[in-house]
């Protein structure tokens, strides 16, 4: 075979190989182009049914909790299905990528049992409700109101306006105190008083003008009864009733009433007093 012959050749091969590589490199980029549109529309196609639901379910009255929980549902898993099928499209064996990912999430899950945890707790939070979105609650070391009961974390913004994500693990296996479940609840303070005041006077005239506090329920009635003695007197125990959103109000005004009301009375002030004894010896 001469030079001219092998130059045909060389050519013919590298004319053919670039024609493969054009027609493979179309077909690809084509469907690297579709799968693109396919997330894109995919995308806003499961961002359009996770709000059907989310309003379906709305015009039911359902829990505003429930709601955002099932919309992380879905969408998490219609991501997920969608993902597998562009991976499909693209020529991926799914079979394959589905065993994979299994194999990844028993990995995943072995390593997060913590986050798996969380998602489980999340749940039960849902199903068996022991606090909403909104309540005002105890849980996990954190005093607050809930803002959100997401998949993972609950929010729960503080008195002092912090907000603090709290694992729904730890909420759930921890004691739950829920101020906003039950319609009022009991304001605890105490009043020192004299030993020489007069304290059935100091009673009945505390709860009159307790009661008279704004938002101060009248049933229960404000309940003031001695609650010890120490060595100034006897300390009485407070007792208005309120509901959770005025609690502080109530809390501020009735202290700052005990020491208006008792003043103006006259009452005398409560000092600690000794009596000294002294004996001398006759030498």
């Amino acid at each position: 075979m001469d030079e001219a012959t092998l130059k045909a050749v060389s050519v013919d091969n590298m004319t053919i190989l670039m024609n493969k590589v054009t027609e493979y490199g179309t077909t690809f980029g084509v469907k690297i182009l579709a799968a693109i549109a396919f997330w894109v529309v995919g995308r806003w196609l499961i961002g359009a049914a996770v709000g059907m639901v989310q309003r379906a379910l709305g015009k039911q009255s359902v829990d505003p909790t429930v709601l955002r929980y099932v919309g992380s549902v879905i969408t998490v898993t219609l991501n997920i299905l969608l993902v597998i099928g562009i991976l499909g499209y693209l020529g991926v064996q799914t079979t394959t990528f589905a065993a994979l990912l299994a194999a990844v999430g028993l990995a995943i899950g072995m390593a997060w049992s913590g986050l798996l945890a969380n998602l489980a707790a999340g749940g039960f939070i849902i199903v068996l409700r022991p606090f909403k979105v909104g309540d005002f609650i105890s849980a996990g070391g954190v005093t607050g109101t809930v803002m959100e009961i997401g998949l993972f974390a609950t929010a729960i913004n503080t008195p002092d306006n912090v907000l603090t994500l709290v694992g729904n693990n730890k909420l759930f296996s921890d004691n739950i105190q829920n101020f906003s479940h039950n319609s009022f609840r009991r304001v605890d303070l105490t009043a020192q008083l004299s030993g020489a005041a007069d304290y059935k006077a100091a009673i009945a005239l505390l709860k009159e003008k307790i009661a008279a506090v704004p938002n101060v329920l009248a049933d229960p009635a404000v309940v003031v009864e001695i609650l010890e003695f120490n060595l100034v007197g006897p300390v009485l125990a407070v007792r208005p009733f309120c509901h959770t959103d005025h609690y502080w109000q109530v809390y501020f005004d009735t202290n700052r009433l005990l020491k208006d009301e008792l003043g103006a009375a006259a009452f005398p002030a409560p000092m600690p007093a000794q009596k000294l004894i002294v004996e001398q010896q006759k030498g």
